[in-house]
C-alpha cells in the first residue's frame, strides 16, 4: 500500500512532550522536534527559551493520511495538553509555550478549525481555547541533544512528572492508535 505522508506542526508547550506524545501512534512516520512562528531564521534553544524570538516549541509531524487520520491527530493533541492557558502549560511560562497548530495545506486549517469548534461547542473545556492556527511559515530543526529526549532521560524528574502522565494517557485512552512495535 503506497504511503499518503502529510506534514503538520504542533506547539503544545514543551517539544519534549509534544514529541514524546506523537511518537507513540500509529501512523506517525516521524516527529521532530523544533521552532516554529518566530520572527528570526534558525534560532537556537537558548535563544527561543528566552522568549524573544517569538518562536513557539513545537513538533514537526510527518504522518501518513492513509493510516492515522489528522482528526484523530488533533483530538490527541487537545487531550495532552492545556490549550486554554495562553503562553503556558504548568511551570512553563512564556510564548515559546504557547498552543499553536501550524498547518501545512487549506485542508489542514480547515479541519483544525472545525474541529475547535466541535470541541467548543461541546464545552469540552472549561475555558475558552487559545491555541493559535497558523499557516506554517519555517520550521527549525531544534538541537539534536533535543531528538528523542523523553525515550533517552526517562530517568529525568521533568520526564518523569511531565511527561510521563502524558503517556499514561495516551495509554489509557488512545490504546487503539498506538504503534505495536
Amino acid at each position: 500500500m503506497e504511503k499518503d505522508n502529510k506534514q503538520i506542526v504542533f506547539a503544545g508547550g514543551c517539544f519534549w512532550c509534544t514529541e514524546a506524545v506523537f511518537q507513540r501512534i500509529e501512523g506517525v512516520e516521524s516527529v521532530v522536534p523544533g521552532f516554529a512562528g518566530g520572527n528570526i531564521k534558525n534560532p537556537a534553544y537558548r535563544e527561543v527559551v528566552s522568549g524573544r524570538t517569538g518562536h513557539a516549541e513545537a513538533v514537526e509531524v510527518t504522518f501518513d493520511a492513509a493510516e492515522v487520520k489528522l482528526e484523530t491527530l488533533l483530538e490527541i493533541f487537545f487531550a495532552t495538553h492545556d490549550p486554554t492557558t495562553l503562553n503556558r502549560q504548568a511551570n512553563d511560562v512564556g510564548t515559546q509555550y504557547r498552543s499553536a497548530i501550524f498547518y501545512t495545506t487549506e485542508e489542514q486549517q480547515q479541519k483544525t478549525e472545525d474541529f475547535i469548534t466541535l470541541l467548543t461547542d461541546k464545552n469540552v473545556f472549561e475555558n475558552p481555547i487559545v491555541t493559535e492556527v497558523k499557516p506554517l511559515d519555517a520550521f527549525y530543526k531544534a538541537e539534536i541533544d533535543h531528538h528523542d529526549y523523553y525515550n533517552q532521560n526517562k530517568q529525568q524528574p521533568y520526564c518523569q512528572y511531565i511527561i510521563n502522565p502524558k503517556i499514561d494517557k495516551i495509554n489509557k485512552y488512545y490504546s487503539d492508535k498506538l504503534k505495536t512495535t
